[in-house]
């Protein structure tokens, strides 16, 4: 069984160690398993799921009316993202239950950023959130369009768990050259090391200059165009 740092242990580490370190969140050997992924877990889940809603949605719906519907859900994903992260995320109890809620849920990404195995969402969670969201889908649309905004909705967010986890892991450790990806980096990491508060948006980070947390940089960089 691998070995885990413990809170004791982080305190005597350098700080390059103390953020890829993984450390125990639960007593639980079963659960603290359960909260370390691998990155090519979700894609592996919602692959075929996104290719068997898009098949039912073309065999039941009028072709063009598919891409508009998982276009909508990836709208409504990108819209889940911010607030997900900016409610959800940083509601941050000084102390109790509340504080080690918010610890288990966020806390400990913040804490620990660049470890590897805690960069996308375990399947104990973003399945019953797939699940819940094709219900809601179900009830407001019916379906099959629901199938379809379903797709758009759930590759939305395997677009998400893979884009965070490339701008935390890089390959080499070196930035994206790309404008897009580096600009996507770049916002990231200022949300996680100078404002906790700005740029929730990780693949969507327009809605942070809708709903008034751009990072400063970004206002800056729009002001300067």
């Amino acid at each position: 069984m691998a070995s885990y740092p413990t809170r004791e242990e982080l305190s005597g580490m350098r700080r390059s160690e103390v953020l890829k370190a993984s450390p125990r969140m639960f007593e639980s050997n079963l659960l603290d398993k359960l909260s370390r992924v691998h990155w090519s877990v979700p894609p592996l889940i919602f692959g075929p799921a996104i290719v068997i809603a898009l098949v039912v949605s073309f065999g039941e719906m009028t072709w063009w009316a598919v891409p508009l519907f998982a276009v909508g859900g990836y709208v409504f994903w990108t819209l889940t993202e911010y607030w997900l992260h900016r409610i959800v995320f940083h509601f941050e109890p000084e102390e109790g239950v509340g504080a080690r809620l918010h610890w288990i849920i966020h806390g400990v990404h913040h804490d620990h950023p660049n470890d590897p195995l805690r960069l996308v969402m375990p399947p104990s969670v973003s399945i019953p959130l797939a699940a819940l969201f094709f219900g809601l889908f179900v009830l407001v649309l019916g379906t099959p369009e629901a199938y379809a905004a379903s797709a758009g909705f759930w590759a939305g967010y395997l677009g998400y768990d893979m884009l965070h986890y490339y701008v935390h892991h890089l390959p080499g450790g070196r930035k994206p050259r790309a404008w897009i990806p580096r600009k996507l980096h770049e916002l990231h990491m200022r949300h996680h090391f100078k404002e906790h508060d700005k740029a929730y948006g990780v693949s969507a980070p327009f809605w942070d200059h809708v709903f008034g947390t751009a990072s400063s940089a970004s206002r800056r960089n729009s002001g300067n165009r």
